[in-house]
């Protein structure tokens, strides 16, 4: 099964292709401007592993948590490309995608997006030297001081951050002993584990259940409201509470 997985939900655009599990080609790529680089990057990586669009029996896309534009731009890339072949599509956690690039350490991994203001995007999942990747936690917004207070009760245990707030979180002194290093191949996203766990769940349900993952079926899952919304809400409180004030 050829398999074209993607991630545009923090700075690293990411793109694979695999087989199966095994990786066929893959490119990433630091970037503010993902409307600019994604489709250059899943052409390039197609011609790579001498792969036409119509021979993929899947696609893969994190549909959050993370930025929402980057999010965006990458569901509607691949409900774009999806559309025409009537390839099937299956939309992945993004914390879930950057746990299964452990699958083989024993480890408790730690995925970490910066949501702002002091928050992070987080799940806590448990990886083992047998390849299996085990979801303790819902994907949730949290408090980065809140986070560190929860993983106390994993002390001792190894424990890995992955993401684009993994070095802040791992930079800080309330910590539990059993943090490792995390080597920087694995800090940021790789598209990869997208496509391994995709190839997971495509793989565990019946023929007639498949033809449920379509282009249709993709939709972005936000944890908290865009910051036009929060602004605009802000703004309409301060309006109310000067009215209030004034009467």
């Amino acid at each position: 099964m050829k398999i074209l997985a993607i991630d545009t939900s923090a700075k690293t655009a990411t793109a694979a292709i695999t087989e199966d599990k095994a990786l066929l080609a893959e490119s990433s790529v630091k970037t503010d401007t993902h409307s600019v680089t994604l489709l250059p990057m899943i052409e390039a990586l197609l011609r790579a592993a001498d792969t036409r669009l119509g021979d993929l029996d899947l696609m893969a896309v994190t549909i959050g948590p993370g930025s929402f534009t980057g999010v965006r731009i990458g569901v509607s890339a691949v409900k774009g490309l999806a559309f025409a072949d009537r390839i099937p599509c299956i939309g992945i956690s993004s914390l879930e995608g950057m746990a299964y690039n452990f699958a083989g350490i024993d480890a408790l991994v730690v995925p970490v997006i910066d949501a702002r203001r002091g928050m992070v995007y987080a799940a806590l999942f448990r990886t083992s030297s047998d390849g299996s990747v085990e979801r303790l936690t819902e994907d949730e917004q949290i408090a980065a001081d809140a986070l560190a207070g929860k993983l106390k009760e994993y002390e001792g245990t190894r424990i890995y951050f992955t993401g684009d707030a993994a070095g802040m979180m791992a930079a800080r002194s309330d910590l539990p002993a059993g943090v490792a290093v995390t080597p920087e191949k694995l800090r940021a996203q790789s598209a990869y584990g997208i496509a391994a766990r995709a190839y997971e769940i495509i793989s565990a349900v019946s023929e007639a259940e498949k033809e449920n993952y379509t282009d249709a079926s993709l939709a972005p899952v936000y944890l908290r409201k865009s910051q036009a919304e929060r602004e605009r809400e802000e703004r309409l409180a301060r309006s109310e509470n000067k009215t209030e004030g004034s009467t």
